[in-house]
């Protein structure tokens, strides 16, 4: 064998074990929530609402708060936090400043040690200081009552004033977070692609009268229930009308 030769045999050698990184390593895409081939009848989602309703007549967000103001910040540190780690730092953040002047009197730097433990927590602060700017120079310090206000609000989307909606003015709007999102499409209440067309789904096929409710029954299920890796099948109250095929057994 040539020396030629033998360095191309080692080159082949050297490529065929050489790693290749994959493509998919590069780029990582969320896992969408299992979908029903069939969706609930109007008579069905009545009953899972009714029932839902016996379990719990007055269902509550697990956020604490005791303001509009307060639910508004605590639900924009909910983002990609749990309502528990929210509740921790809120505890000490409330007590020290809990309006919009307060909080923006202690300025991005002096917020950041009461949020340091949830996750974001730079971005967060920095979002919350310009909204707290922004509703003192146009509302006085007060949360505004109207959807295009709140998500004029830095850091403030869609779920977020629907939950402040919701919550601290009684408007019959349906926030949607991944457990709502995965209940809507694992039972065929509200099959959707996307969080816009399962939120759409939900208002218009639950009856007017859960609706108010409706988003914290959906999201105490979730997250108690219908867990995301191993829903609780058998101890479901829905289990028989929710058409959810790979159904955990008893």
């Amino acid at each position: 064998m040539t020396a030629a030769t033998s360095r191309k045999t080692a080159a082949k050698k050297v490529a065929v074990n050489k790693p290749v990184a994959k493509k998919t390593a590069v780029v990582t895409k969320k896992a969408a929530a299992p979908r029903s081939s069939k969706r609930m009848s109007r008579d069905e989602v009545r009953e899972m609402f009714t029932r839902l309703r016996e379990l719990n007549p007055h269902p509550k967000t697990e956020l604490e708060y005791s303001s509009p103001f307060e639910l508004l910040v605590a639900v924009a540190l909910s983002a990609q936090a749990t309502d528990v780690g929210v509740n921790k730092a809120t505890r000490k953040l409330f007590p020290v400043a809990n309006t919009a002047q307060a909080i923006l009197a202690l300025g991005e730097e002096g917020l950041k040690p009461y949020i340091a433990t949830i996750g974001l927590f730079n971005a967060k602060a920095k979002n919350v200081i310009a909204a707290c700017a922004m509703l003192v120079e146009k509302y006085n310090g007060e949360v505004p009552a109207d959807r295009a206000a709140l998500e004029a609000l830095p850091g403030v989307g869609r779920k977020t004033a629907n939950v402040v909606l919701n919550t601290a003015f009684g408007q019959p709007t349906m926030a949607v977070d991944t457990h709502i999102f995965r209940v809507g499409n694992r039972t065929g209440l509200a099959p959707g692609k996307d969080v816009r067309a399962v939120e759409d789904g939900l208002v218009k096929a639950i009856p007017e009268e859960f609706l108010l409710d409706a988003h914290h029954w959906l999201i105490l299920h979730g997250r108690y229930v219908c867990k995301a890796r191993k829903p609780d099948c058998p101890q479901c109250v829905i289990r028989d009308l929710c058409h959810f095929k790979d159904k955990t057994a008893d």
